[in-house]
């Protein structure tokens, strides 16, 4: 296959694999300087932009997997959808014409009630 088909065709998965990857660096960039200071307020902005920068990124990455597995699910559907409408037709073409009509109604079965006479 050529690369850009490649890209075209898992274009939400090769998205989701660098998200995964910026999401994990960032997250450990924001480990690396909140670990080399001691003091809360120097430690607030790496973890408020890399913590939460990385987070946000990771969610996009699982959204963009899931938004592609879900897409191949309805696409297998979609074509068992239409295998099935290919077997009805050739079904139909094959049936007998007097195939088509409705079974004969079951009997009907009468239930009469038993009455109690008081000895």
């Amino acid at each position: 296959m050529d690369v850009m088909t490649l890209l075209r065709r898992y274009w939400d998965r090769i998205a989701a694999v660098i998200c995964t990857i910026a999401g994990a660096v960032a997250l450990i960039l924001g480990w690396h300087g909140v670990s080399e200071s001691a003091y809360p307020a120097e430690q607030i902005p790496y973890v408020v932009s890399d913590g939460l920068g990385g987070l946000f990124l990771l969610g996009v990455a699982a959204l963009l997997w899931l938004s592609a597995d879900l897409r191949d699910e309805w696409s297998k559907l979609d074509t068992l959808d239409e295998r099935l409408a290919t077997l009805i037709e050739v079904a139909e073409a094959s049936a007998p014409a007097d195939a088509h009509r409705a079974p004969p109604a079951p009997p009907r079965v009468s239930q009469t009630l038993v009455s109690e006479e008081p000895e």
